[in-house]
């Protein structure tokens, strides 16, 4: 199921990264596995109505910096608090310092990110642009910091 998830997601994330699937029709598993498998992450199934609708991926848990790998909410479950309600509690979940990366060239996650994280902790929180590792044509991600 998570791995179907991961096709929607990816295909979200190609209009703003503009990357293709591979000859098969299928995006690649890229960082996928190891959220599924290592210690140091978790990932969190969603569902809305007794159905699959996301996931959320949750890295650094045993290095005191989390970050939110990966989150994806299904179109039909959008607009509904359900990626907002998730985000809370999987962040709440896991006190202490926290990271969210997005790209600005998505202006639903900017402004879903800037929400949750500005009702979580009001202004105390850093937003920042930072170059993407090994990726020098694509634009700079936003990153928020913060602390629960």
């Amino acid at each position: 199921m998570v791995e179907r998830l991961w096709q929607l997601y990816q295909h979200d994330m190609s209009e703003f990264r503009g990357s293709y699937p591979n000859a098969e029709g299928f995006y690649p598993a890229g960082r996928l596995p190891l959220f599924l498998t290592e210690a140091d992450k978790c990932a969190y199934l969603v569902h809305h109505d007794g159905r699959p609708a996301g996931f959320a991926f949750v890295r650094g848990l045993s290095s005191g910096l989390r970050v939110m790998g990966e989150f994806f909410v299904v179109r039909a479950a959008r607009r509904q608090q359900v990626g907002r309600e998730t985000a809370v509690q999987v962040i709440r979940r896991h006190p202490g310092d926290w990271e969210i990366a997005f790209q600005e060239e998505n202006p639903g996650a900017a402004k879903f990110w800037r929400r949750v994280v500005a009702d979580l902790v009001g202004p105390n929180y850093k937003d920042e642009s930072r170059p993407v590792p090994g990726k020098p044509k694509i634009p700079p991600d936003s990153w928020l910091s913060f602390r629960i």
